[in-house]
């Protein structure tokens, strides 16, 4: 499964804003046209250099990119490099083609983004216009931070796949590949959630808390429901399936089954579980701060709406890197992720101009 992320956006079998408090600033970020904070702030705001820290991310977002874009080129350019011979891209025609292109155009998005975060005309870009690539980004990163890392220290462990499983492997990409790309993905991960968390802050402010006693409108509450339910149904599947479970799974995959493999199934759980426990705990509202319940809710719904979305299309259209077929399981967990981010998704909008700072 991870096998699909060089030549995609990430691995298919595989940053978070938080807030502070104390601001009066009630500005709602996800209207473009609010009064507050839209405009790029103050003249002294505009005027303000980036402290060290900020220039060191914008820094290594930028220099994260470079591997796999200096890839993505020379693939589109016909070089072979880091694809093995008998490799299924090698004969992969158009569609792989136009994915190369479309993920090439991805990834150098992240520059406009960071550059966007850190300079003073990005303070003039439409908030949404900010807003919808960063939580894409989280979506598509954050399961390859949790699960690349992951599957590192279980080969360490010894308790990689075995070496008939890893016989059994069509020829993809040479494994130095995967580490090169996946680092990169985590390290513009790690500094794009620095920056946009630096930027929400200082444009729009970042004292967010819920109301004392007071919850989000009854019809929101049982979106974050029927959101935590999805969620929780979709949590139970993929650990079942990270533990070993075969129901549901297609033969060649049942075979190929490993603790490497079985984290990517985890760290879907994972993310469907934050994306269920943040919605609730946004809809309940009260007077603690909301800065983790919006992190987990934003953070989990962007990745169960990305890669259930990816997933989807990729099985339906093109199937890269594997020619196994998808069981109706399989497209119900699928489909079970979509739902689940948007319902998340949904409570998060809903969240965000119910709550003014305090």
């Amino acid at each position: 499964m991870m096998t699909r992320a060089v030549h995609t956006t990430g691995p298919t079998s595989l940053t978070n804003p938080t807030t502070p408090t104390g601001s009066t600033d009630s500005t709602d970020l996800t209207n473009p046209a609010a009064p507050a904070g839209l405009d790029g702030g103050d003249k002294a705001t505009r005027g303000r250099r980036l402290g060290a820290g900020r220039r060191i991310l914008s820094a290594v977002a930028l220099a994260a990119t470079l591997p796999y874009l200096t890839l993505k080129t020379a693939w589109l350019a016909g070089s072979r490099i880091g694809i093995p011979d008998g490799s299924l891209l090698l004969d992969g025609g158009l569609p792989i083609t136009v994915a190369n292109a479309v993920t090439l155009a991805m990834d150098a998005t992240v520059i406009v983004l960071v550059l966007a975060l850190t300079r003073p005309w990005g303070r003039r870009v439409p908030g949404w216009l900010l807003v919808v690539p960063a939580y894409v980004a989280t979506g598509l990163l954050t399961p390859i931070v949790l699960g690349f890392p992951a599957q590192a220290l279980v080969k360490a462990l010894g308790m990689g796949a075995g070496e008939a499983v890893r016989a059994a492997r069509e020829p993809f990409l040479d494994s130095w590949v995967f580490i090169v790309v996946y680092s990169g993905f985590i390290l513009q991960a790690i500094a794009l959630a620095g920056l946009f968390v630096a930027y929400v802050r200082e444009r729009w402010g970042g004292g967010r808390r819920g109301v004392p006693e007071r919850r989000l409108p009854s019809p929101t509450g049982v979106v974050a429901g029927a959101a935590a339910l999805a969620g929780t149904a979709v949590a139970a599947a993929h650990l079942y399936w990270a533990f070993g479970g075969s129901a549901g799974l297609p033969a060649d995959r049942v075979a190929a089954y490993s603790a490497e493999s079985g984290v990517v199934s985890a760290a879907y759980a994972v993310c469907a579980l934050a994306a269920a426990a943040g919605t609730v705990l946004l809809s309940r509202g009260g007077g603690r701060p909301a800065r983790w319940p919006l992190a987990l809710a934003w953070t989990g719904s962007a990745a169960m709406l990305c890669w259930g979305a990816f997933t989807m299309a990729a099985t339906l259209g093109v199937n890269f890197g594997t020619n196994e077929e998808a069981t109706t399981a399989m497209y119900l967990t699928y489909a079970g992720q979509m739902i689940t981010g948007l319902l998340a998704a949904a409570v998060v909008v809903r969240h965000l101009p119910s709550r003014r700072a305090r």
